[in-house]
Parts: structure tokens; C-alpha cells; sequence
């Protein structure tokens, strides 16, 4: 196993004034899923662990609600490789469970601000995490790395770009190799994670 090490990762968050929300964190959990072979090449740990579910075979549009209480800042995302398919994990601070909506988008475009963001790849995924908060409200304190988060190279994932957080959603892209490639979407605990695994 070959592993890259990379910095935290950029997300800033918009309401009447900008915000940095996101921070750096290493996990430590035995918590995963979603690997059917042990890790090849990894951005950071976070993405490296081997679990349990299949290779992602469909590539339409994912969604789960997030638990009513939840308060959740993205900390950490890496990027890994596995056989059959990357890893994009977000690793979250804060309370309560998160939801999402996933999906292949023409262009990225941050919500709120309608600025368009260049992105890598044939095709980019925009992952919206609900149940995101501000720093001052998930207490979780925000951190500001580079921007984007590289992919692999011979990969499905060429980048991830964070964007900004908007009415309570996280929002992020991921540039994919290429056109339609399937996805799964899950969730973990200890800590809250979103995991967007993609086929090669």
C-alpha cells in the first residue's frame, strides 16, 4: 500500500458574510464500509479502511434525510483507490446524523452566489451534505486547507472542490474521469462521516 498524505481540506461557508468552515482531522475509527479489497493508494487515512459493500452499479441520483438535531461541520476529506472503485470520504464534527443529495451535474455552481466552479474530468458530481452548520453553531472549529483535494491519477476521482455552505447544506463537487460512472452513497458513525464511492 502506497500512501499520499495531503493537507486538510477547504470549505467556506456563506451567509452574510463568509465564513471558513472546515478543519483537519485524522480518524482513528474501525467504523467503515463500502471496500471490497484492502486500499491500494490513499490521499489520507481517513479514506484507506476496507469494509464491506459491494462495487457501486448505478449511477442515479442519491438522497437521505439528516437526523432533525443535526449540527455537523466538514473537518476532513480525503480521497482513496480501491479495486473497482475511489473513495471520497467527508468526515464531520458537531451532533446528530447527516443527510445528502447526490448527483451528476452540467456545470458546478455554488449555491447562494450562482459563481461557477472549474472543475477536472468528463463529469462532475455535486454532493450537498444536509444537516451542516456554521462553526459557531456545530461547535466544531473550522479550519482552511488547499482547495481542491487532488484525485488519484488512473482513478475515477480527478478532484474534490469544496463550495460553500448554504441554508444548512455543505456543498462539494467531485470531478469524475468519466461520463455516468456508478456510484453509492453511505453513512458512518464515530465519527459522522459521508462516503461517496465511485466506480473505476
Amino acid at each position: 500500500m502506497i500512501n499520499h498524505r495531503i493537507g486538510p481540506f477547504a470549505v467556506f461557508a456563506a451567509c452574510t458574510l463568509a465564513l471558513p468552515l472546515t478543519g483537519c482531522s485524522e480518524s482513528n475509527s474501525a467504523s467503515r464500509v463500502a471496500a471490497t479489497s484492502p486500499i491500494e493508494v490513499t490521499s489520507t487515512g481517513s479514506a484507506s479502511e476496507p469494509g464491506e459493500s459491494a462495487i457501486p452499479v448505478d449511477a442515479l441520483a442519491k438522497s437521505s434525510p439528516a437526523s432533525d438535531s443535526a449540527r455537523l461541520t466538514v473537518t476532513d476529506v480525503s480521497v482513496g483507490h480501491h479495486e473497482g472503485f475511489d473513495r471520497v470520504v467527508y468526515e464531520l464534527g458537531g451532533m446528530g446524523t447527516p443527510g445528502w443529495r447526490v448527483d451528476y451535474v452540467d456545470t458546478a455552481v455554488q449555491n447562494g452566489s450562482g459563481t461557477p466552479i472549474p472543475m477536472s474530468g468528463k463529469a462532475i458530481l455535486q454532493v450537498q451534505i444536509d444537516g451542516s452548520a456554521y462553526p459557531f453553531d456545530s461547535g466544531v472549529e473550522g479550519y482552511s486547507g488547499p482547495d481542491p483535494v487532488p484525485g488519484i491519477p488512473g482513478g475515477s476521482v480527478t478532484e474534490v472542490r469544496g463550495a460553500l455552505v448554504f441554508e444548512g447544506v455543505t456543498q462539494s463537487f467531485i470531478g469524475v474521469a468519466e461520463p455516468d460512472r456508478p456510484f453509492t452513497v453511505s453513512a458512518l458513525s464515530g465519527p459522522p462521516r459521508v462516503v461517496v464511492d465511485i466506480a473505476n
